[in-house]
């Protein structure tokens, strides 16, 4: 009764000039909250150089690192832009430790083996011989705490590593002569790196560590006898069966090679979480689409090179394959007896192996042979 007597007592201009002034307010106040749920904070444009060490635009491994860069950019709707320099077109192959740790570059993509003098104990976090496969090592890495060892081991070189890429089992390698006994490899010099060249110098041989790039040359010119690279897919891209005739299995030295993206970890602690999660998550993906594209790509290239090339596709003698596992396993343990770093994670790695093999022995190994028959 109070509001009619009030309202009542108004005259008819106060009355639409009251709600006239409300509706205003109303207004004023809904486009203010409007205007606050569409617009973003402004956010600064983050540019990041990526190095690598791969040729520019090669096959899988260059074309990865560039999908990796993609993918960061267009998930973070270019608020963070990662432009890909090639080997040497910044910082030459073995330079992109250096030059990430350094903070020259944000990121670089490479393989943990490259950088064995800094630690030998890397190697375990890209491919150690008659180790894991790819998947056992996605395994290991992601649910098995070989991350968090690795990150451990990177730590005081101002780097944070991720899984980005793995070319799975690799070809064992390209020779200018056939191998039929462990004598055929003493005196042999071959392009192979990481743990892999450590057994071959125990069998006899020379091992030699050359950047991709550099690989037909050093066979055409004698330099080198005999040469690892990948697989079929990217040595074909690269020519190699015009300088070597016999092309051997498997890749005994590399089960399961991962491969690395590094980031300089002041520039990733100064991005907001929600680009944080972006790197790391591209990262895991680009891990995943890497293994898919090469196991679609080998197989084709293989075709090509034993149909139209006519290489000569061979295997190693199972005793061959016997001696070289004793030396890798004499190579392994000794690595883990330099500190007790090396042998925390050669205990997990260890551990890990022997345990997936049971499974693995049931399954994957079982099926494949039962598909074979």
């Amino acid at each position: 009764m109070k509001r009619r007597d009030f309202v009542k007592g108004l005259g008819a201009g106060s009355l639409v000039a009251t709600s006239t002034m409300l509706a205003s307010c109303s207004n004023a106040d809904t486009a203010a909250g409007d205007k606050q749920a569409v617009t973003k904070p402004a956010t600064k444009k983050i540019k990041w150089k990526m190095v690598t060490t791969w040729p520019r635009n090669f096959p899988v491994l260059g074309t990865g690192a560039n999908l990796l860069a993609e993918m960061i950019t267009k998930m973070s709707a270019g608020r963070l832009t990662v432009k890909v320099y090639g080997s040497k077109e910044l910082v030459p192959a073995k330079g992109v430790f250096d030059s990430v740790s350094k903070g020259a570059a944000q990121m670089g993509h490479g393989a943990a083996y490259y950088w064995k003098s800094r630690s030998e104990t890397f190697q375990f976090f890209s491919a150690v011989p008659f180790g894991l496969t790819a998947q056992e090592m996605n395994g290991w890495m992601y649910y098995g705490g070989g991350m968090d060892l690795w990150r451990r081991a990177y730590e005081k070189y101002n780097l944070i590593p991720l899984a980005a890429g793995n070319t799975g089992t690799q070809m064992g390698g390209w020779f200018n002569k056939e191998i039929n006994s462990l004598a055929d490899l003493k005196g042999l010099k071959m392009r192979i790196p990481g743990l892999g060249g450590e057994v071959l110098k125990r069998a006899g041989g020379i091992p030699v560590n050359l950047a991709g790039g550099e690989l037909l040359t050093a066979l055409s010119t004698g330099n080198i006898d005999a040469t690892e690279w990948v697989g079929p897919y990217n040595d074909l891209a690269f020519g190699l069966h015009k300088q070597a005739k016999y092309y051997y299995y498997p890749g005994w030295h590399e089960p399961g090679t991962t491969l690395e993206v590094i980031i300089n970890k002041k520039a990733f602690e100064k991005l907001p979480v929600d680009l944080q999660e972006i790197v790391k998550n591209a990262a895991k993906a680009v891990n995943m689409d890497m293994l898919s594209e090469y196991m679609a790509k080998n197989n084709q290239a293989l075709q090509e090179l034993v149909g139209k090339h006519k290489v000569n596709i061979k295997k190693f003698p199972d005793d061959v394959l016997k001696k070289l596992k004793l030396l890798s396993d004499q190579v392994v343990s000794e690595l883990a007896e330099k500190d007790a770093f090396s042998k925390e994670v050669f205990t997990s790695f260890k551990h890990y192996r022997d345990n997936v093999i049971a499974w693995n022995d049931i399954s994957e190994k079982a099926f494949i042979s039962a598909r074979s028959q």
